[in-house]
């Protein structure tokens, strides 16, 4: 079956690419949406204009949308990138979000092909430690929750950072997987990658406001694995 990827960098597009290519299916391309709104509704911000390095290193053509960001008329920016490819099917890694899933659901229906939301509804905790275990080089370069500072930004998610987020989620509510819009994240390596992501000048913007803040990276290349 010839699918596309939504793919934002983060950890979870990613690791629904990566059940998508163990599943057998034909991955034909992977679809960034670069959104001119901070504020997206359905697209993931932070550092988007990486996915060309990613998309090298993994060996699968990109396919760039762009969008204003405004309310539903993003979804609708969504479909008409998708209706200009010869595919069968659209993979994303939604977790949490109805709201994201039934808009990709629509535009599924909409243009006859079929949806996958492999960990829909996974367990949170049971997820991230997968995603450690299994080696996904993930560090956070957004946060935007009370109990998640500066210091998080840059951070890579390991066990001592899931253990961690265990404990902000007892005592602040939260999601462990960043899924209420908590935390964001960028994913440098992972098993299928041919290369890494080696960040080479990064900044941290944060804002003492609104206690939020992300890690801009402005260069970054790829590095054979040995």
């Amino acid at each position: 079956m010839r699918v596309v990827v939504l793919f934002s960098g983060g950890k979870d597009s990613t690791y629904a690419l990566y059940w998508a290519l163990k599943e057998g299916f034909d991955v034909k391309y992977l679809v960034t949406m670069h959104s001119e709104s901070e504020e997206s509704y359905m697209y993931h911000v932070p550092n988007v204009h990486l996915t060309e390095l990613q998309a090298k290193a993994i060996g699968i053509p990109l396919v760039k949308g762009f969008t204003k960001g405004e309310k539903e008329r993003e979804v609708e920016d969504l479909k008409s990138v998708l209706e200009g490819l010869k595919i069968d099917g659209i993979i994303a890694g939604a977790l949490a979000s109805q709201y994201q899933k039934e808009r990709v659901e629509r535009i599924a229906e909409e243009l006859g092909i079929k949806v996958f939301t492999p960990f829909w509804k996974a367990d949170p905790e049971e997820y991230m430690r997968t995603l450690i275990l299994q080696g996904f080089d993930v560090v956070i370069v957004g946060v935007s929750a009370y109990g998640l500072d500066e210091r998080w930004l840059g951070r890579r998610i390991d066990e001592k950072a899931l253990e961690e987020l265990k404990m902000l989620n007892k005592k602040y509510g939260v999601h462990i997987a960043g899924e209420g819009g908590e935390f964001e994240t960028f994913v440098r390596d992972a098993p299928f990658f041919k290369a890494k992501v080696v960040f080479d000048e990064t900044e941290k913007i944060w804002d003492n406001y609104t206690a939020s803040g992300v890690l801009m990276v402005k260069k970054a290349h790829l590095e054979p694995k040995g």
